[in-house]
């Protein structure tokens, strides 16, 4: 898998593998399953039991990101563990695709304009750095272009530091003009739609190879992953219920409960 990061790793492993359908866990009450991190789950993440991620883990529940599911006794003897909705939160900020999954959007667009001197270049790009899962589109130079409601994050994060006071955000109602061709020009959603074909192509490719299940799940992720560091995560009152993202993550429950049964 492309990410190093065990924290990130975590994350991907409590959601991606949770038995409860994403759109199920936005009802009240009900919360996402909980996953063993065992030896098949570190395998397809790539992940190991060892000192350092089991620090990891132990931030993760004192910061209330993760926590532990009382009474569950999965296979393999190993602690389960469950996102919250602080983790959830988190995992959007990396991977915005899922937020809409879940949550419904209020219909305002997030509007984002900085201009760091280039004498600053290692604040620019260490602001890019941080935003760059923000399902965030170039609309025109120094203007960024969102759904999601990512400004409280912002502020949070660039409060009483030196790019703070390069930033601009707004908050606004689309009011007119057309929508379809504001999603190309600044997601390019047809060289996306490509992208999901393509992974598509590769996904056959893996199934119809004589691999162990756990290593054509491993490899199924490991794809799907790549892609979605791509996708905005943008909601189906833009892009249609039948938009080929939704369609991907349908495709991919489905591989994930043969693959895993």
């Amino acid at each position: 898998m492309a990410i190093k990061e065990r924290r990130t790793k975590i994350l991907l492993a409590l959601y991606l593998l949770s038995g409860l359908p994403a759109e199920a866990s936005a009802k009240a009450g009900v919360e996402l399953s909980a996953v063993s991190l065992d030896e098949k789950t570190q395998k397809i993440f790539d992940l190991f039991l060892n000192q350092k991620t089991r620090g990891t883990l132990s931030g993760m529940l004192k910061e209330g990101v993760v926590e532990k599911a009382i009474g569950s006794d999965p296979p393999g003897g190993s602690d389960p563990y469950r996102l919250t909705e602080k983790g959830f939160a988190e995992l959007c900020l990396e991977f915005p695709f899922f937020r809409f999954l879940k949550e419904k959007w209020d219909g305002k667009w997030r509007i984002i304009s900085y201009e760091i001197p280039e004498k600053k270049r290692e604040i620019r790009d260490r602001l890019r750095r941080e935003m760059q899962g923000w399902g965030l589109g170039p609309w025109h130079r120094s203007f960024w272009l969102t759904p999601h409601p990512i400004l409280p994050t912002l502020k949070l994060l660039t409060s009483q530091k030196e790019e703070e006071k390069y930033i601009q955000a707004f908050e606004a109602d689309h009011t007119f003009g057309d929508r379809e061709i504001l999603i190309e020009k600044v997601w390019g959603k047809s060289s996306l739609d490509k992208s999901y074909r393509e992974l598509f192509k590769k996904w056959h490719e893996i199934l119809s190879s004589g691999d162990e299940k756990v290593d054509k799940l491993r490899k199924v992720i490991s794809e799907y992953v790549n892609l979605l560091r791509q996708d905005p995560g943008l909601p189906t009152e833009l892009v249609g219920e039948s938009w080929i993202g939704f369609e991907g993550w349908n495709i991919f429950k489905e591989i994930k409960s043969i693959l895993l049964s």
